[in-house]
């Protein structure tokens, strides 16, 4: 069954894709159906973040369901709340489409963003819908609140502070891989069965990323605020360096300690790609990358799914990379750049 959108009208089809969404928060006073959402927040901080994404530039409808787009939209906007040291409140959802999708199409990447909101505790309170020529575009904004002595930003690294990583890098990179070259044996053919057996992890970590709000409330359990802190979506190697350059810092990395699944590793192998090069430059991974004052290193080595990977240096030392050999190398920002060709 195919419903086109002109069936609805651009009214109609808001109320068709929002009316699922309840309020869950007491910060919700008004959500969708006024000409503005109303939020009310007493004693927090606001924190506002927003995203764009583009259909041939950060996805491709081949291999991206629509349900995993949706809920992939929303995690990434979380993502940013969680590495202010905040949590997600409210998001307003912004699409543009053509006339390729029908109004099942919308609602089963609305479904997506329905699943995240609740997983994640949060509310669609509002967004625009407009006609585009040029495939799908979705625009989140996402809004959170954190504790005014708790919020993290990328400038407060100080030297000898550790850096830490949470969970493992380079997956959504190999699952990206993966996916195009299916994609490219997939050409042509009539019957065709994409090799996944065994690869589902890496293909989970890009079509279907996490949040990590467990990490956040597991350093706030420990009494921990980390000293600067920022989400690996654009790599490794440049989002140290985001920390690094507002921090006015250098830093230390090891490549030994850089955590990289067993999936990922056999992955890059198959590729003949360096796996530590997968992990340094891959991004989308949406793991937390902060820094901690050097005293709470046991503390850190004691919380589960945190690495330290190495140290914050003076800003005349550079951004390093200890290699398993001993060897050192420059850090380069080699991960994704909006506007390269």
């Amino acid at each position: 069954m195919r419903t086109e959108i002109s069936t609805l009208g651009e009214f109609g089809l808001i109320r068709r894709l929002t009316g699922q969404f309840a309020m869950r928060n007491e910060s919700s006073k008004k959500g969708v159906g006024d000409d503005a959402a109303v939020l009310d927040y007493s004693d927090k901080q606001v924190l506002v973040t927003t995203d764009l994404l583009l259909e041939g530039i950060h996805f491709d409808l081949t291999y991206v369901p629509l349900k995993h787009l949706g809920y992939k939209a929303a995690i990434v906007n979380f993502s940013d709340i969680y590495a202010m040291n905040g949590q997600p409140k409210q998001i307003t959802v912004s699409i543009g489409v053509s006339k390729r999708f029908s109004i099942e199409d919308l609602e089963e990447l609305y479904a997506g963003i329905a699943l995240a909101c609740e997983i994640y505790g949060v509310d669609v309170v509002g967004g625009d819908t407009s006609s585009s020529r040029t495939g799908l575009t979705i625009s989140v904004t996402c809004i959170g609140e954190a504790d005014p002595d708790k919020i993290t930003c990328r400038s407060g690294a100080r030297e000898t502070d550790l850096i830490c990583v949470s969970g493992d890098l380079g997956a959504a990179y190999m699952g990206l891989q993966l996916l195009e070259r299916e994609k490219n044996v997939f050409k042509g053919e009539t019957n065709f069965n994409p090799d996944f057996a065994g690869k589902e992890y890496l293909l989970e970590r890009q079509l279907k990323p996490e949040a990590r709000k467990d990490i956040v409330e597991m350093l706030d359990k420990a009494g921990i605020i980390p000293t600067a802190m920022i989400d690996v979506s654009d790599g490794l190697s440049s989002d140290i360096m985001h920390i690094t350059q507002q921090s006015r810092t250098g830093c230390r990395i090891y490549e030994e300690r850089i955590p990289v699944d067993y999936q990922t590793a056999v992955m890059a192998e198959q590729f003949n790609m360096n796996v530590a090069t997968v992990a340094l430059n891959g991004g989308e991974d949406y793991e937390l990358l902060f820094t901690v004052p050097l005293e709470l290193n046991e503390q850190i080595e004691n919380l589960k799914g945190i690495k330290t990977i190495g140290y914050i240096t003076k800003t005349e030392l550079g951004n390093t990379l200890v290699g398993r050999d001993g060897g050192e190398i420059s850090l380069k920002a080699q991960g994704w750049h909006a506007f390269s060709e």
